[in-house]
């Protein structure tokens, strides 16, 4: 029997397979958030039980990818996007069902453990589908653009759901993403076997996933403690000091859940700073902007998500027609670094957002360009990142990018966060002159106001400065032209 992926128009199917697939676990990282606060009055949970169904999808999923990468070369691309779809589905029935906050966290946590094994094979599935240059540029082109546009979709999404029907219905409309993609992988997705020298390191699996699990669990414990909080240091302390062990455990393992051989790629290693790095700064839009909007703006959660579009098209705009014409010729370096900048930009021009703000004036031009500027990072940034490794490794390569980009979120979102908070706490300390010409519960709610688009704007300030670190290593690590493990030749990994 001929493999299901045969021809040029089957691979690209193929890819609306997997983009599907790498929309839902990317949207869903934001499209609950909107949904939260009604959630919280039908089950009566408390705020501090609230920030669980965020952190225990992010535990489990950050923690576990390496594990999940590593069996995508084990059972095979197919069987791991079946696994994944399945498990990720009734996880997501069983939330949408949840009538308490016991079940409604468990079933969070149960779509993590499930996204951790779809989001490498998707990828793996990917990488392994596209070997040309040209065409390898334009489907992670559509792939990066689809991933980086997952935040904003997910608060459209969500809002609209939450608005027009009800925030279960956020958790439900997994079951249709899972069923189209479970036909598709079906018919157009190949890779039914194993791959040959995968094997699973129990070791290095529990020394890696309880370094992530620490590590991710730290910057989760700072969003809500700070960064003063002894449980955030010695979550951080234990999870860096697995890691470092893990490594050192991987040089001398048989079967290594991360070859280290992956880590010392030049190209490789920039483009996984590039997606660190941008990971980090891009919570500054999907957070800090989306507050913005609703608490000062006034906007509903569906005006939110339609307020996001212009990033949505900016992205695709960017991706579709310079990445996609441009990395199979000119190779990562020009792209990554300039969108880099262009990022940068986009995060200056927020620091600028005042209390009566037009959208079109002031919000909209920010929106633009670091749309324009993230279309130009992720896609040659994935591309470059899973190119030319062994097949046997194309699950720990993609792991690896999923790994490097949840770290860099959990990272930012505690950081950025801490660093508004702090700044928003200071500002309110200072005095506030009372004129005649307003009451002073007015000037307070004023001077409130300020203070915390003060600390937004430090954050905005914060998140231009690693996409400014971002562009300056990517240009000094990454390669102009095409590598050389792209045009057919051994791999080198």
């Amino acid at each position: 029997m001929s493999s299901p992926v045969t021809s040029s128009d089957r691979r690209w199917w193929a890819l609306g397979v997997l983009s599907i697939t790498q929309l839902m676990v990317a949207l869903d990282a934001t499209v609950i958030n909107i949904a939260l606060p009604h959630a919280q009055l039908d089950l009566h949970f408390s705020l501090a039980n609230r920030q669980w169904l965020i952190t225990a999808y992010a535990l489990s999923f950050g923690s576990l990818l390496l594990i999940g990468g590593r069996l995508s070369d084990m059972w095979g691309r197919r069987t791991s996007l079946y696994v994944g779809l399945a498990g990720f589905a009734l996880a997501s029935a069983l939330g949408g069902w949840a009538h308490n906050f016991a079940t409604l966290v468990t079933a969070r946590a149960v779509q993590g453990v499930f996204g951790a094994v779809l989001a490498p094979a998707a990828l793996a599935a990917l990488s392994s589908t596209f070997r040309e240059p040209q065409e390898r540029a334009k489907a992670f082109s559509i792939y990066g653009a689809i991933g980086a546009s997952g935040a904003a979709i997910g608060l459209l999404l969500g809002g609209a759901l939450t608005q027009w029907a009800s925030w279960r219905w956020c958790l439900f409309i997994n079951l249709f993403f899972a069923a189209i993609a479970i036909l598709g992988v079906t018919f157009f997705v190949a890779g039914g076997k194993r791959e040959d020298g995968a094997n699973l390191d129990v070791f290095g699996t529990l020394l890696g996933s309880a370094g992530l699990f620490f590590v991710v669990y730290g910057f989760a414990h700072a969003v809500n403690t700070g960064w003063g909080n002894d449980i955030t240091w010695g979550s951080l302390v234990i999870g860096v000091g697995l890691l470092v062990a893990f490594v050192r455990w991987q040089q001398r393992s048989k079967n290594p859940l991360l070859p280290i051989r992956l880590l010392i790629n030049r190209v490789r290693g920039g483009s996984l700073v590039a997606l660190f790095l941008t990971s980090i700064g891009i919570f500054g839009i999907s957070l800090f902007l989306a507050y913005y909007l609703q608490g000062t703006l006034g906007y509903s959660p569906l005006r939110t998500g339609v307020a996001f579009l212009p990033l949505v098209a900016a992205i695709a705009l960017s991706a579709f027609i310079a990445s996609a014409r441009l990395l199979g010729v000119s190779g990562p370096r020009p792209l990554v670094p300039t969108g880099m900048l262009l990022s940068m930009m986009g995060m200056v021009l927020f620091t600028k957002l005042t209390p009566n703000a037009d959208y079109f004036s002031n919000v909209l031009p920010g929106l633009v360009v670091t749309g324009l500027g993230l279309g130009l990072i992720f896609a040659p940034a994935i591309a470059s990142a899973t190119a030319g490794v062994r097949p046997s490794d194309v699950g720990a390569a993609s792991a690896l990018v999923n790994t490097t980009q949840q770290i860099g979120g959990s990272m930012g979102l505690a950081l950025l966060n801490t660093i508004a908070v702090s700044v928003t706490a200071r500002s309110n300390r200072v005095p506030v002159p009372i004129s005649s010409q307003f009451s002073q519960r007015v000037a307070v709610h004023h001077a409130a106001v300020l203070a915390t688009l003060h600390g937004y704007a430090v954050a905005f300030w914060w998140a231009a400065v690693f996409f400014g670190a971002g562009a300056i290593l990517t240009f000094g690590l990454l390669e102009s032209g095409v590598p050389e493990h792209d045009v057919g030749l051994p791999a080198l990994s």
